[in-house]
């Protein structure tokens, strides 16, 4: 079978991309390929420095490169609906939304809102942004939202019963759980958009044990990431195809296709036993819902 890689991605002219967390790793590298590619690219980060870094580093690559930077902090619902009004202000169209950016391994905080840290950020966040805008992507012919999940979520557990992690937190569970619910939110998210008729889709991907910024490894094994872990650019493989490839479907799973889903060019792939429990979709979504206070469009609840 042919290795899937960015050669195979058509060109993206007059398409509009936002890629949360686009100033470093996986993030970055969707950016700069999607750029290449003739897509206007919205980058959409917290750090402002890092944001107009990686920027300019795209640009000495491909000066011809459009690209624009919205803050966005999804530890914050108000910084998320302001994100949304600014994109809003210069875009009547959203052809990807690629739900990437994410902490990983934190100390038990709160959001800014008083949600788990991990939670908030990695899924909570991302289900308000993506349902800010899901009217948008609804209007565009072929759009799609990719939302990056981890290999972690097979050992993830969903803690309804205390979501601030209160009393089970610990800095992996924390992680787990919230990969673990990007899977079900994508999931559940395809299943309404299929119900209510629309073209958009919803597409779940991880980049396998790529050497990022988010990774977290123990010293002095972190020392030596950048020699056992794959490099950002083809962990980011997975996300482009989920995100470019014309022959992806709503509610596929992609990544690397080698030993463990660690390693190796992207195919579709099987998540957990338990990412496919349809009573999960729908707790995780109705429990968002009520701390998020965003209610997605009646004609796909």
């Amino acid at each position: 079978m042919a290795k899937w890689t960015e050669k195979d991605i058509a060109e993206q002219n007059n398409k509009t991309v936002i890629i949360t967390g686009s100033n470093s790793g996986i993030g970055f590298q969707a950016a700069k390929v999607f750029a290449l590619k003739g897509a206007k690219v919205v980058m959409a980060s917290r750090n402002n420095q890092k944001s107009f870094r990686a920027i300019r580093k795209i640009l000495r690559k491909y000066d011809k490169a459009n690209l624009e930077y919205i803050h966005l902090d999804l530890a914050s619902l108000d910084s998320i609906k302001k994100f949304v009004s600014e994109f809003r202000k210069k875009n009547d169209r959203l052809d990807v939304l690629i739900n990437n950016a994410g902490v990983m391994a934190t100390p038990h905080r709160k959001t800014r809102d008083g949600f788990e840290y991990q939670f908030g950020i990695n899924h909570l966040g991302h289900f308000a942004l993506t349902g800010h805008l899901i009217d948008l992507l609804m209007k565009t012919t072929g759009s799609r939202v990719v939302t990056v999940t981890s290999i972690a979520h097979f050992r993830g557990r969903m803690y309804f019963d205390d979501m601030e992690g209160d009393s089970w937190y610990s800095r992996m569970k924390g992680y787990r759980q919230s990969k673990l619910a990007n899977l079900l939110f994508a999931y559940e998210l395809q299943k309404r958009l299929r119900k209510s008729g629309s073209g958009t889709i919803s597409v779940a991907a991880h980049p396998g044990i790529s050497s990022t910024n988010i990774i977290w490894l123990p010293f002095p094994i972190a020392q030596l990431k950048s020699l056992v872990l794959m490099r950002a650019s083809k962990g980011a493989l997975s996300v482009l195809m989920a995100a470019a490839d014309d022959k992806v479907r709503g509610g596929e799973y992609i990544g690397p296709g080698g030993l463990w889903q660690s390693f190796g060019y992207p195919a579709i792939l099987k998540s957990s036993l338990q990412s496919y429990d349809k009573t999960l979709w729908e707790r995780l979504w109705q429990v968002s819902e009520e701390m998020t206070g965003v209610k997605y469009l009646d004609n796909i609840e």
